[in-house]
């Protein structure tokens, strides 16, 4: 069975898009594309600086308990702990990657007034420095030894 209509069909609404509207389309997904791998690479730089954060503050702990596990003779002692040293990203048997560089300060404890037992106390300082993206980044950690601290009940 068919049915025929005697009205005219209006195919004005069928009609393909404009130019000007095509344009404007490719000009909004061309921002949005951009501003989405922006947003990824951006990602992706905030992990890596966490990354290097994080290993800096390993290499930073190990020093400190290396240093905490020392007796006082050999931390007051010359060259016994050494004044410098260089870590890599991925650890000393890899080696490779980033390069951490160090420097291990031993002070006195000095005040304004300084308590009577100032001369058994040494202020011991490791400071880190690395370059990532071209930007020098340092962090530090400080510690203070005793004559008769932790390292007299360590066998």
């Amino acid at each position: 069975m068919k049915i025929r209509s005697n009205q005219p069909v209006n195919r004005a609404g069928a009609g393909a898009f404009t130019l000007v509207e095509v344009l404007v389309a490719m000009a909004i997904f061309g921002m949005s594309a951009v501003a989405f791998y922006a947003g990824i690479s951006w990602g992706f730089a905030v992990v890596q600086v966490a990354r290097e954060n994080l290993r800096s503050t390993q290499i930073l702990a190990e020093k400190m308990d290396t240093i905490r596990l020392y007796t006082f003779e050999q931390i007051t002692s010359n060259n016994f702990v050494p004044p410098t040293f260089i870590s890599s990203y991925f650890g000393p048997t890899n080696g490779g990657g980033l390069l951490y560089t160090g420097a291990v300060t031993i002070a006195a404890f000095n005040l304004p007034n300084p308590p009577t037992y100032s001369n058994d106390l040494r202020v011991v300082t490791v400071d880190l420095s690395w370059t990532s993206s071209g930007v020098l980044r340092n962090r530090s950690m400080s510690t203070l030894v005793a004559r008769n601290g932790l390292q007299t009940y360590i066998y």
